[in-house]
């Protein structure tokens, strides 16, 4: 799980958007750019070669 503080200032390293964080399936969302950021052992992987295209779009929009 990651630390609240960290939550707060965490931002996509493409856009510098705000993420969101998805604790179930260990990433860090950013539905403007649509990239997911995995998380491994509580870090995040702020990569953005490394990041996941997102399909879908973001629950209650």
């Amino acid at each position: 799980m990651l630390d609240k503080k960290l939550l707060e200032i965490l931002a996509c390293p493409k856009c510098k958007g705000e993420l969101e964080y998805k604790s179930r399936e260990q990433k860090l969302l950013c539905w403007t750019c649509k990239l997911g950021y995995r998380i491994e052992e509580d870090i995040p992987i702020m990569l953005i070669d490394q990041a996941e295209k997102l399909t879908g779009r973001k629950k209650g929009k």
